[in-house]
């Protein structure tokens, strides 16, 4: 299929293989851009036929980008894809179904994810199914350049909502979930410290030119909960994916899932914002708040 599939890597070698497995037979081509991995990353994913940059890591968002705009991808598809994740068949074989009949005009596909925490899908708590638009015609679709949430986004044309799944199946510890929880909690605080002193302008191509779940997920974020007092905002945003979404069908696994995933991690969010406060203090101006921001979180803002 005319498809180049792009995956980021760094020390993904307990996934890698599996991904481009899953892809192998689908994507004429396969791109795989590594920050500077330390473990078999290279080795694994050129021994499958992959192209293998490397890249120095920023975020999600500027290396994505990256890879569009030097990867030299001459497919008329691009495909994007996590390396703890894989497509299942029937999404395949629904994308091959559905490529030829796409005219000009549609640009670009939403894919279902379907998230297992400890070897369990989690099937409900709002969790799926989540559309993401991740294969877009060459061309037409970039990324939003955020620190976090980032989304693509086409410049032109619309996009079709498929049924088919990407499984998102992260196999490390629960430690390493947790050290990554962290990190993003960093990310998620300056985010919404930025809603408040506008030291950074975000790219907010969603609002414009978005579309479904992830333009209403954004709106909600902004409009809504970033309002919200500290720590009352994570207890009533479990609540509401533990009880009114259903999550607790998912039983203990989901338990935890919904707990660390959609209340601990947001009140070590709000946690942090209590710390940047105070770091701030009666700072006002937004170029000396980014300033300390930088320094305290070792972010290139």
């Amino acid at each position: 299929m005319d498809i180049t599939a792009v995956i980021l890597t760094f020390n993904e070698s307990i996934h890698l293989r599996r991904c481009i497995e899953s892809l192998q037979g689908f994507a004429s081509k396969i791109v795989v851009v590594d920050s500077y991995s330390t473990d078999d990353t290279q080795h694994i994913a050129e021994s499958l036929g992959a192209m293998f940059f490397q890249n120095p890591w920023v975020n999600h968002a500027h290396q994505f980008q990256w890879a569009l705009d030097n990867a030299d991808i001459s497919t008329d598809w691009i495909l994007r894809l996590d390396a703890d994740e894989y497509i299942e068949e029937e999404l395949k074989n629904e994308i091959l179904a559905s490529l030829p009949l796409a005219d000009s005009n549609t640009c670009g596909f939403y894919l279902r994810r379907k998230y297992v925490f400890l070897g369990q899908w989690i099937r409900h708590g709002a969790m799926y199914p989540i559309d993401v638009l991740r294969l877009f015609r060459r061309g037409t679709g970039y990324v939003e350049q955020r620190w976090m949430d980032e989304h693509i986004v086409l410049a032109r044309g619309f996009a079709i909502f498929l049924k088919g799944n990407i499984v998102d199946d992260n196999l490390n510890s629960v430690g390493w979930w947790v050290d990554k929880h962290n990190r993003y909690a960093t990310l998620e605080m300056v985010e919404l410290l930025n809603l408040k002193y506008g030291f950074v302008v975000l790219d907010n191509s969603m609002e414009l030119h978005g579309a479904g779940q992830a333009k209403l997920k954004r709106w909600l974020k902004t409009a809504v909960y970033a309002k919200l007092p500290y720590f009352v905002r994570p207890l009533l945003y479990f609540l509401y994916r533990y009880f009114f979404k259903l999550g607790f069908l998912d039983g203990s696994k989901g338990f935890a899932f919904h707990f660390m995933q959609g209340c601990w991690y947001r009140c070590l969010v709000d946690l942090k914002m209590l710390e940047a406060e105070r770091w701030i203090g009666d700072e006002r101006d937004p170029v000396a708040i980014k300033a300390i921001l930088k320094a305290k979180t070792g972010l290139r803002l």
